[in-house]
């Protein structure tokens, strides 16, 4: 398993290196602002991706863990608290992105690409035969431990706007930072983790325990990565423009 987390380690090290999210702090405003806009695009593809994949799993416990994260998004059934597909744009128009812009923008190319590439590799994982590790292992990777890496270099950026007279105001995107994040290694996770990614990689362990090899693990961790590779390298160009 400690092979397993080297490589998955590699992995992240990598997506933090990607030139966007290294060098946040040199965009302008308003390409942060583009940045954070289709982003929420990807937010919004959460909860059906998710969908996609319950539909898919046949493992009861994997089942269970995904089902009730997917619940969480929507955290009661009286319409009183908002979901945080709402917290998403809360937070948004904390940083001052006007809710116009917000009601206006739309998916770029290369956003809507990534979104329709994310499907697709749920449907393929869910074809395979060991369909229940690697779609699990895409939820885990793809929607919360990259998402917990994309929000921790983003979150400099923000927390200056969201962090107010001591108090951190964000709705969204610190608590997505902290409970979607790998806080432990596959190697020992435990019941008693309790971030969304080491709740999943509980399971994820245990089914990589009757793998012959790691191969599907690693294939599909590596093609998650690329997907968000591929959705920030639309911005590559806004590192070269001045910083409003």
């Amino acid at each position: 398993m400690h092979d397993v987390d080297e490589f998955e380690d590699g992995l992240i090290g990598r997506f933090k290196r990607h030139p966007v999210l290294a060098d946040v702090a040199r965009l302008a405003d308003d390409g942060f602002a583009a940045i954070l806009l289709q982003r929420r695009f990807l937010s919004l593809a959460f909860t059906p991706v998710y969908d996609l994949a319950i539909d898919l799993l046949e493992d009861e416990t994997g089942l269970r863990m995904a089902r009730v994260i997917l619940r969480e998004e929507y955290p009661d059934d009286s319409g009183h608290t908002r979901s945080h597909r709402e917290d998403t744009t809360e937070d948004l128009i904390q940083l001052g992105i006007p809710r116009k812009e917000i009601v206006e923008s739309r998916p770029t190319a290369e956003t809507a690409a990534a979104i329709t590439e994310t499907f697709a590799l749920v449907a393929d994982a869910g074809r395979q035969g060991n369909a229940d590790l690697r779609l699990l292992t895409f939820l885990r990777f793809w929607g919360e431990v990259l998402v917990s890496v994309e929000y921790e270099l983003l979150w400099p950026r923000m927390a200056p706007i969201l962090i107010r007279n001591g108090e951190n105001r964000s709705r969204f995107y610190y608590p997505h930072y902290v409970h979607d994040a790998k806080a432990h290694p596959l190697a020992t996770v435990s019941l008693l983790s309790g971030t969304h990614s080491d709740r999943l990689g509980l399971r994820v362990s245990e089914l990589l325990v009757r793998e012959e090899s790691p191969e599907a693990f690693k294939e599909v961790e590596e093609g998650a990565l690329r997907l968000k590779e591929a959705f920030y390298d639309q911005f590559r160009p806004m590192l070269s423009a001045p910083v409003s």
